[in-house]
């Protein structure tokens, strides 16, 4: 899947670039593209001149959600999906979630039903002010898709979240930034620019490792019942330090006040011992 038909795939500055491309559709979801998205961010993962990634998407809109106007799901429509049928939004979502790189989501226009869940595991979502967000499902009478029943509540708090679930409702841009569904607004047109800019600094002045871990320790441990495993793990990372490069690089380059060269690689160099890495 070296060419891409519903999305774009680039690399420059160490930051991949994958961008919905159906602008003609408003960037209507559709199972090619979710196939797309996974194939992209397995390739950005795997790739070591690749630090970050920019989800993007062309034309006015991020994405109106599903487009079944293109076949429809992926199974048989009489028959229905076995048991190991995924969703589409979801495939995404969740291979964001599972991702050792950084991912901003960078949203403009419309953002409603799989074209907002499919950025709710992104580490960052930066909107345009002009944009329009909706998890809008019960009001066409289906269901919220994504994982984003797990995601949406740990965003913005259960309250909101049903909130914008059960009504249905679409909302507007300070909306989403006062609720914490995204981080910042810029005008349109400056969006993407403010994007890279974040790339860049999260590509100046971060270990690519830690950075691995600590979004993996965020998304798999802070749902726990107990501090008590995740301070078992913390101490196991810590204890690990004295044998860690980049642990001395970002001490000296502190003392030293220059820019760290951190040398320690995600391929490679992830600790062993961490649960989710385990068969």
């Amino acid at each position: 899947m070296a060419e891409y038909e519903d999305i774009t795939y680039r690399v420059a500055d160490r930051i991949a670039t994958i961008t919905l491309n159906r602008p003609q559709a408003r960037n209507g979801y559709t199972v090619r593209m979710s196939d797309e998205l996974g194939h992209a961010m397995d390739r950005a993962d795997n790739d070591e001149d690749v630090r970050v990634v920019v989800l993007a998407a062309a034309g006015p809109d991020f994405s109106v959600g599903a487009d079944l106007s293109q076949g429809g799901f992926d199974f048989d429509a009489e028959t229905g999906p076995d048991d190991a049928w995924q969703e589409p939004a979801g495939r995404c979502s969740k291979r964001v979630f599972a991702m050792n790189k950084p991912v901003i989501a960078a949203i403009q226009g419309a953002a409603v039903g799989g074209g907002i869940t499919i950025t709710l595991s992104a580490d960052y979502r930066l909107a345009a002010d002009d944009a329009r967000f909706g998890f809008v499902f019960v009001r066409r009478g289906i269901y919220p898709e994504g994982a984003s029943a797990w995601f949406l509540p740990r965003l913005v708090g259960m309250g909101r979240a049903m909130d914008w679930m059960i009504s249905g409702r679409v909302f507007d841009a300070r909306e989403a930034l006062e609720a914490g569904l995204v981080h910042r607004l810029y005008p349109a047109t400056e969006l993407l620019d403010r994007a890279y800019e974040l790339a860049a600094e999260l590509i100046r002045t971060t270990a690519p490792v830690s950075v691995a871990v600590t979004r993996q320790l965020l998304y798999r441990m802070s749902g726990l019942d107990s501090p008590l495993p995740v301070h078992q793990l913390d101490s196991k990372l810590i204890g690990s330090l004295p044998a860690n490069p980049d642990a001395v690089e970002g001490v000296l380059s502190f003392l030293q006040k220059r820019p760290p060269e951190f040398g320690l690689r995600v391929d490679k160099d992830l600790p062993g011992f961490l649960p989710w890495r385990q068969p």
